[in-house]
């Protein structure tokens, strides 16, 4: 059988009568307006798109040293000459961005599409006035001691009850290694359903004791966040659409995983329901979760509730576990990081006197500077999510000169920015905690668009403070007692990029208790 390679004839008509076009276009383009490849190679009509294509699997790395190359680490580019992107590491680009012109960046129904059927319309994938009665709500809540004082307990419980006995098992059973990511995403879900809507998943009792539906759940969370990553990376943002009717992975598995998590959160919502007040529909509160203090504020109905549920999840399970997982690896590498934290810790257990709580309390941990410096610059190096995208609702310039066009995505890069000499130093990947103590041995805060780690401007993350106290928490009372030792092989732990930053393979570590 014959194929011919010649055109047909209507292909032929088509093509001459949109090169002129095609031409008129490329010539009235402003030169302003251009894309900046920054050294990229830029193809024929498909632009600088083959290049993303090429290292998705290695995207942080890669556009990392993109961005140590460009003079002024931002880079723009168009897929098939319309569409068009941006990424920067550039710090004033983030505060225009983030807040001088933050009515110009929300969300955008682009991406709020793609997280739509995940996160519905909660506080992370809202805009406008949506966004703020929420953001507004949250904040009134986040500003209270009494939820403060219910995370510490939170937290309390977690660690005195699981995390310990379950390392004390660990070390005394002679288990050669441990999961520490595993143990540390499995805390984090116990803890954050506890804060968040009152539930025990009891995720990391000892084994038999767990829900199976809780596994389930965490199980299914983790193939959302795949499958909504699998989105954003595609060069088509419309290409998961057609995978989601055809049945293709990994929209087949997101399907399944959905319909687990939404089943999930409703059970909770509904048995709540049913335990209010008579008649009435409303929730049955349960002592200072924040389902209840939310809905206690107005009307909502079980969807917009799911939605709180699901949301909180995400910021308090993946973020949190993320940032430890990272930051007990660096600890592992730096002994004596490791011993200057464990000096803190115990200088302040003498401080205590006998009788002292297992865990440490609220003002014990505020001046425990070092190991504050220690967390915030693991997170520097390896932030929980390393990158975020915005949407451009009308053409703009960033202060550094690059053009970005109306419905373009504009994405900023935190991994990339910790990485450049430009902005944290000739040692920005080292390790340092001292870098962020001044004279006298105190923390020191950087400006929040040089250190974007939970955003900065009108979306600054609500929930800082209590991510340090549970951090901290976690950290001090760990360090007092054991040692880890990274046994995962030599050179460097892989990069999974989800929504949030997680390590290949897990982190596995041997565990050692402290002598005393």
């Amino acid at each position: 059988m014959d194929f011919s390679v010649i055109p047909s004839p209507p292909l032929l008509l088509l093509f001459f009568l949109l090169l002129p076009l095609l031409c008129y276009l490329c010539l009235r383009q402003d030169p302003k307006k251009q894309p900046r490849a920054h050294g990229l190679k830029v193809y024929p009509i498909v632009g600088t798109s083959s290049h993303f294509v090429k290292n998705q699997d290695r995207f942080l790395e890669w556009y990392t040293g993109v961005m140590q190359n460009s003079p002024n680490h931002t880079l723009s580019f168009k897929v098939l000459g319309l569409t068009g992107g941006a990424i920067t590491a550039d710090p004033a680009n983030l505060e225009h961005i983030l807040k001088t012109n933050f009515g110009n960046y929300p969300k955008g129904e682009l991406s709020v599409s793609m997280l739509e059927d995940f996160l519905g319309h909660g506080i992370f994938n809202s805009d406008g006035e949506q966004w703020l009665w929420q953001r507004k709500a949250a904040s009134y809540e986040f500003s209270k001691r009494s939820l403060r004082n219910f995370v510490v307990d939170a937290v309390r419980f977690e660690v005195v009850e699981r995390l310990l006995p379950l390392l004390e098992r660990a070390e005394r059973d002679g288990q050669t290694v441990l999961d520490v990511q595993d143990v540390l995403e499995r805390f984090a879900f116990d803890n954050i359903c506890r804060v968040a809507f009152g539930e025990d998943p009891a995720c990391l009792a000892e084994d038999g004791m767990a829900a199976p539906e809780s596994a389930e759940f965490m199980a299914a969370f983790n193939d959302a966040q795949n499958a909504i990553m699998a989105r954003f990376m595609s060069p088509a943002k419309w290409l998961w659409r057609v995978k989601r009717v055809l049945g293709m992975e990994p929209e087949r598995r997101m399907r399944s995983a959905l319909a687990t998590i939404h089943g999930y959160a409703d059970k909770i919502i509904r048995e709540r329901r049913e335990g209010g007040a008579e008649g009435a529909g409303q929730l049955a509160r349960r002592d200072d979760d924040f389902l209840s203090r939310f809905a206690a504020a107005g009307e909502h109905s079980d969807e917009s509730l799911r939605d709180v549920v699901t949301n909180f999840i995400l910021a308090g399970r993946d973020t949190t576990s993320s940032a430890l997982t990272w930051f007990f690896w660096l600890a592992s590498t730096r002994p004596d990081v490791e011993a200057k934290i464990l000096r803190e810790v115990r200088a302040a257990r003498a401080s205590a006197g006998e009788g002292a709580s297992a865990t440490f309390s609220l003002d014990e941990l505020r001046e425990m500077h070092y190991l504050h410096a220690a967390i915030t610059e693991s997170m520097r190096l390896y932030p929980p999510v390393a990158g975020d995208t915005h949407s451009c609702k009308a053409d703009d310039f960033l202060p550094d000169g690059t053009f970005v066009g109306k419905g373009w995505l504009m994405t900023y890069c935190a991994y990339a920015m910790a990485r450049l000499e430009g902005i944290w130093g000739e040692d920005c990947e080292e390790f340092r905690p001292e870098r962020w103590l001044d004279e006298e041995g105190a923390f020191r805060p950087e400006n929040p668009f040089k250190y974007p780690v939970f955003h900065a401007g009108p979306r600054m993350c609500l929930g800082k403070e209590m991510a340090y106290i549970q951090m901290k928490s976690i950290v001090a009372c760990v360090l007092e007692r054991f040692s880890f030792r990274y046994v995962g092989g030599e050179g460097h732990p892989k990069l999974i990029m989800s929504l949030t930053l997680r390590m290949g393979g897990g982190l596995p570590m041997q565990v050692k208790k402290r002598s005393g």
